[in-house]
């Protein structure tokens, strides 16, 4: 039991990466809170956590806006007497479009939700994590965040700058042993994966298939990210195998670009 005394909360925690991640950290023992805007696909996820013997607690939150996320992070600690990892992974894909036709609203709202969250939990979560020095911190961004990305310009900005946020709370909190790292996933296999493609068609006039067979040819192993592995990576570096290891980027994309 990897995690075994552990306090995990996972933002995005409904769907997707983040809800592979909790079982994942669930199957090793942690109690997991699991963050989001609908409560619907958590409660789902909370029920597989339950049936895997993990305590749980679902909580509705924002990210972009502070004080739901001071709540929300001492609703955590307050339910299981602390916390100990904090899972930055709710996002938003933001709009498709040439940045000539992005507007102002998309655009802040995009970097509110992918960066300024990411932000306001972590500064939320050291209340907890600095005084007991201890502490792990995973960012979820994307390859879009170490490349150009063009017609998403506001989704590649905002991880790029999550890149920066993960490499500058490293060095600070590195005298608290507070690990902190990035995942950077390629195209993941899903339902988000599936609207950006059919968002990207529209936007190009293509077919879904179409876009779909480019994003796999891109890949040198010509196939989709399985979100069971950014989960297993996520483990790694929240277990005391990663005590190690902090201000890196570790890059699942089946070889995307290379």
């Amino acid at each position: 039991m990897r995690l075994e005394d552990q306090v995990a909360l996972i933002t995005g925690g409904g769907k997707g990466i983040g809800r592979a991640i909790a079982l994942a950290f669930a199957r090793e023992g942690a109690s997991i809170a699991l963050c989001g805007r609908n409560r619907n696909p958590m409660e789902k996820v909370a029920e597989e956590l339950t049936r895997l013997g993990a305590q749980s607690v679902i909580i509705s939150c924002d990210v972009s806006r502070e004080d739901e996320v001071a709540q929300m992070v001492d609703a955590t600690a307050e339910r299981f007497g602390g916390l100990t990892i904090l899972v930055n992974n709710a996002g938003g894909t933001g709009p498709t479009a040439p940045v000539a036709q992005v507007t102002l609203r998309d655009w802040n709202e995009t970097l509110e939700t992918n960066l300024t969250g990411a932000f306001l939990c972590s500064r939320a979560a050291l209340k907890y994590m600095i005084p007991r020095r201890r502490g792990k911190i995973i960012n979820i961004a994307s390859i879009a965040g170490t490349m150009a990305y063009p017609l998403r310009a506001p989704y590649s900005v905002s991880k790029w700058g999550m890149l920066g946020l993960n490499r500058t709370l490293a060095a600070e909190l590195g005298e608290f042993n507070i690990q902190v790292n990035a995942i950077c996933p390629g195209p993941v296999r899903g339902e988000r994966m599936q609207n950006v493609i059919n968002r990207r068609a529209a936007e190009l006039g293509q077919s879904s298939e179409e876009v779909a067979q480019h994003y796999v040819s891109s890949t040198a192993l010509k196939k989709f990210v399985d979100p069971e592995h950014i989960a297993e990576q996520a483990l790694l570096l929240a277990s005391a195998s990663g005590d190690s290891t902090t201000g890196q980027v570790f890059t699942i994309d089946c070889g995307f670009a290379l």
